[in-house]
């Protein structure tokens, strides 16, 4: 299950550096590429409520392997493609392989471990690859892009999807006697779902390009805001929804999930403040980029093996604030370091705060976000709490990045305002999280 969430983790950001030689071999302009990281992580999180529904009903090895296959097919495809729209297609396709294997991994992770120590444990090994791999991933991309070229970004995984397969018919028993399905599923709120962040997304970048028709961008936005509300809509009145109505009872969930998106796009903001910084304003080439990304690697392994103590012994919640707080260290340190126009060297602290932010949050809040499951709704859960770390990622990059880094709506430091709104965001994010739930009798 950690083999595959690697791997999933790594995919988010091994295209990062490698875009501009994609962009020189495929003819895709520079505004273009970014569809090919954010196509990815906005299709996959639109489609992991789905995913997450498909394994409670369908059975999670099941999914478990169909999204494996799709995941390692679609990468075949990327690594092989031979025009920019096959490539977006197979990213897409790598997104939506996603969706469906990692709320079934996530799942067999909760229901094998009980609440307790051993999934305080579990949940620590899983968070600290997922994290790694998001770090990897540019370490992985600089090295790959300059030694053997980006297509392998993509063929590497391919053999290693393949051991993941034959190591989950070996060890994870079939499934038994699962729920069908008593009626539809609920497609039409899982197109809303993922329709709404993507108009959201290109309705904020486009509006910062210089030159950009405001009224285009205020209809997408718009667009965005009518998926939204129809999404409500038609889960309010749908006989099956895609998330059960009685999953929204549970305050505590609701509450990590709405943390979680603001955590996760402060988070997937600071790893772009790091390359841009790194490359366009030092002028570091991709494999220095990329190497200088190691320090954050080994402090997501330091923090990782610290966090399940804390845990066990102050709480979910505690390490929810924690991780928060250190978050927003790591912003107002991206903020100095580009006033200073310091070396890359000062970059090195905000790396470690991001690290255990991330540890110590995101560890919480998955505890927070799966407590009080079963084996009924364990993939529910987890495939709604991956949902928004993705959405909330994907988003959090579209607001504070395409608001900061926007020629056309400001003069300020880009890094300085990006850090600041992510900043914002943390400090709403630590209201939600402080506020304790009413216990019932």
């Amino acid at each position: 299950m950690s083999m595959l969430q690697f791997l999933l983790a790594v995919d988010v950001t091994v295209v990062n550096i490698a875009l501009p030689s994609i962009g020189r071999d495929l003819g895709a302009a520079g505004r273009s590429l970014t569809w090919v990281v954010v196509g990815y992580t906005i299709a996959g999180g639109g489609l992991l409520m789905l995913g997450g529904r498909l394994a409670d009903l369908l059975g999670r090895r099941r999914m478990l392997l169909a999204g494996a296959f799709l995941f390692g097919a679609a990468s075949l495809l990327a690594g092989l493609a031979p025009t920019f729209e096959v490539l977006v297609l197979a990213r897409l396709l790598q997104g939506a392989g996603e969706a469906t294997a990692l709320p079934a991994a996530m799942a067999t992770v909760v229901v094998l471990f009980p609440e307790g120590p051993r999934r305080s444990r579990a949940l620590g090994v899983w968070t600290a690859v997922a994290s790694g791999g998001l770090v990897l991933g540019y370490v992985l991309s600089g090295v790959i892009t300059a030694r053997l070229g980006w297509r392998w970004t993509f063929l590497l995984p391919v053999p290693v999807i393949l051991g993941v397969i034959a190591a989950a018919l070996l060890l994870i028993e079939a499934d038994r006697s699962v729920a069908r399905p008593s009626g539809p599923l609920d497609v039409p709120g899982t197109l809303l779902i993922t329709a709404c962040p993507l108009l959201f997304a290109y309705g904020v970048v486009e509006a910062g390009e210089p030159g950009m028709n405001p009224w285009l961008s205020a209809a997408v936005l718009a667009g965005a805001a009518l998926a939204g509300g129809a999404f409500l809509r038609v889960e309010a009145r749908c006989a099956h929804p895609l998330v059960p109505r009685g999953f929204f009872a549970h305050r505590a969930r609701i509450a990590a999930n709405v943390t979680t998106m603001l955590l996760s796009g402060a988070l997937s903001t600071s790893f772009l403040l790091f390359t841009f910084y790194l490359q366009d304003v030092l002028r570091i080439g991709p494999l220095a980029a990329g190497l200088m990304m190691l320090p954050m690697g080994v402090a997501t392994i330091a923090a990782s093996l610290l966090v399940p103590r804390v845990l066990g012994r102050w709480g979910a919640r505690a390490c929810v604030l924690a991780g928060l707080g250190l978050t927003t260290g790591a912003m107002a340190t991206i903020a100095l370091v580009a006033v200073l126009e310091a070396g890359a060297a000062w970059l090195i602290p905000a790396m470690v705060l991001v690290a255990a932010g991330m540890c110590f949050g995101l560890i919480g809040l998955q505890y927070l976000a799966v407590s009080g499951t079963t084996g009924e709704d364990a993939g529910i859960a987890s495939g709604m709490q991956r949902a928004v770390d993705q959405l909330g990622g994907a988003c959090g990059v579209t607001v504070y990045v395409g608001i900061g880094f926007a020629p056309g709506l400001h003069t300020a430091n880009p890094f300085v305002l990006a850090a600041v709104l992510a900043a914002a965001g943390l400090l709403i994010g630590a209201l939600v999280a402080h506020r304790r739930p009413a216990r019932r009798r």
